[in-house]
């Protein structure tokens, strides 16, 4: 796996919120914050996003139908949809397929946007993500994929010094603590 998908995967382990949902002409966005890249006291609104593009699908996968209402609203059929919500994301992988197997065997659903045509379960796409919320799952891919700030496109140079900016403030943070027991410092 690529290096860039491997820092983002670890910047997704310290809770970060999937924040929300954009599906526009052919293209799927999904927006996170408290993502662990960047300096927080530098970049206080750091907004990480991902973009899956060309024969780009999500899937919903749910055990209760309640569990998809921040999505109720949304038609099907169109093909633009814009919603926020603040989910906790528990895991979050990249072209992680027996991630994915196992979402298939602990929901009872499936709702895929833009239809029902693409095979979540034999997904030939060049890239995939899934992630886990409480209750949900999510299962994006697509032909294109690609990541953003607010400000600009990230190539995997960007990621590594947005990832390295977050490693020095957490380094300096404990530094200046001196307090090994504190649970953010416990790893450095």
């Amino acid at each position: 796996m690529n290096r860039s998908l491997e820092i983002i995967e670890e910047a997704m382990e310290f809770s970060p919120k999937w924040i929300s949902l954009e599906i526009s002409s052919g293209s799927i966005y999904l927006d996170f914050n408290d993502v662990k890249l960047s300096n927080p006291e530098k970049n206080k609104d750091f907004l990480f996003s991902i973009r899956f593009a060309s024969n780009a699908f999500i899937g919903f996968f749910y055990n209760d139908i309640w569990d998809l209402e921040f999505i109720s609203d949304y038609d099907f059929s169109n093909e633009s949809f814009n919603s926020e919500f603040s989910f906790n994301i528990d895991k979050f992988k990249f072209q992680d397929f027996k991630f994915l197997d196992n979402i298939f065997n602990n929901f009872q659903y499936e709702k895929l946007y833009p239809n029902d045509s693409f095979d979540v379960h034999n997904i030939r796409n060049d890239f995939f993500l899934v992630f886990s919320l409480d209750k949900i799952a999510i299962c994006l891919s697509g032909n294109e994929m690609d990541f953003f700030t607010k400000d600009e496109k990230l190539d995997s140079d960007a990621i590594k010094k947005l990832s390295n900016d977050w490693v020095l403030y957490i380094l300096e943070y404990c530094s200046k603590k001196r307090i090994k027991q504190d649970p953010i410092c416990k790893d450095f």
